[in-house]
């Protein structure tokens, strides 16, 4: 049978026959490799506001798509001081953000994480906070931290943990040896003291979504772990990010021949903001996955960061148009 994700690359190879040989592609901003329109999306409203709180990472995942490892520093720790300004500037802008999304590598190692969070969710913003659930939370300061936060915020607060595979084997190899099992003490630590807790999984496994969501659910069930793996909202299996495969580009014509809108695309309705290396003051990105890449670099405030965005890297045609992908809550 037929994938969903298989039959829109199908579509959109019967309408731009010439994919074209990697590295010629993604490339004009405004024209894909055959000379069409580029496919762009404009910012509909800025509902999540993703914080990048520096790459430095416990682990050292093969998949990473920002490659965080405990030694790669190219996304600097944001302060509290530097999260501020883009805090006011929803508020005195009325740009309507109702999230904060918390992101890295692994927010917990930021020594100001738990700051960055209160100031947040003062501010009546929901925060959605990404963490593999080791050491990095598990320090006392940071489960006291915690408690704190859901004892006055518990309605606004939620911690997504990352789980590669329902099986221990193929967790640890993604994710390195030794990583199940802190990890399963963090998820049944955030259970236990009734965290609301969501689960991001992968789609690269042999086993169909009913296959996977069955897995979980076993999973959940042997750890005491309340979550219900049938919700896509509690557990969200994303798309693989591979930006070495050969994916076709979005034109304009794209939207109508996939039946896909662009107002449901991140950039739609997100923004993600970063300070790299070396860099006096946070940047705002279009994009959670493409941290890196300049040509997405749209500022240093909210209102620079307003315009539309063109799909010209991979990851916009894999993760967000063809696998239907989101990282917000």
């Amino acid at each position: 049978m037929v994938s969903q994700h298989e039959n829109n690359q199908r579509l959109i190879g019967l309408y731009n026959l010439d994919y074209g040989r990697p590295g010629l592609k993604f490339t004009d901003p405004y024209e894909t490799k055959d000379g069409s329109p580029r496919a762009h999306v404009a910012l509909r409203e800025l509902t999540t506001l993703w914080l990048n709180t520096g790459t430095l990472c416990n682990l050292s995942c093969d998949h990473c798509y920002i490659e965080s490892t405990p030694s790669n520093d190219r996304l600097s720790y944001l302060t509290l001081d530097e999260v501020l300004p883009f805090l006011n500037e929803i508020e005195e802008e009325g740009y309507g953000t109702k999230e904060i999304g918390i992101t890295g590598g692994e927010p917990f190692m930021n020594p100001e994480i738990l700051a960055i969070m209160e100031a947040c969710l003062k501010r009546g913003f929901s925060v959605l906070v990404l963490t593999n659930a080791m050491r990095p939370m598990m320090r006392p300061r940071i489960q006291e931290g915690l408690l704190d936060l859901k004892k006055d915020f518990k309605a606004q607060l939620t911690i997504r943990v990352s789980i590669d595979h329902f099986k221990q084997s193929l967790h640890e190899k993604e994710r390195g040896p030794g990583s199940w099992l802190p990890m399963i003490e963090g998820l049944q630590w955030l259970s236990s003291n009734k965290f609301r807790v969501d689960i991001a999984g992968r789609t690269s496994w042999a086993e169909c979504e009913s296959e996977l969501r069955k897995g979980y659910e076993q999973l959940f069930k042997e750890h005491a772990i309340c979550i219900d793996a049938q919700d896509a909202n509690r557990l969200t299996l994303f798309p693989e990010m591979d930006a070495s495969q050969d994916v076709p580009e979005i034109t304009t014509e794209c939207w109508q021949i996939l039946g896909v809108s662009p107002n449901d695309m991140m950039c739609a309705n997100s923004r993600m903001v970063v300070k790299r290396k070396g860099e006096i003051r946070p940047s705002v990105m279009a994009c959670t996955l493409l941290a890196y890449d300049d040509r997405f670099n749209l500022g240093s405030s909210l209102q620079e960061a307003s315009h539309s965005v063109h799909l010209n890297h991979p990851h916009c045609a894999k993760f967000c148009v063809l696998g239907g992908g989101s990282c917000s809550a």
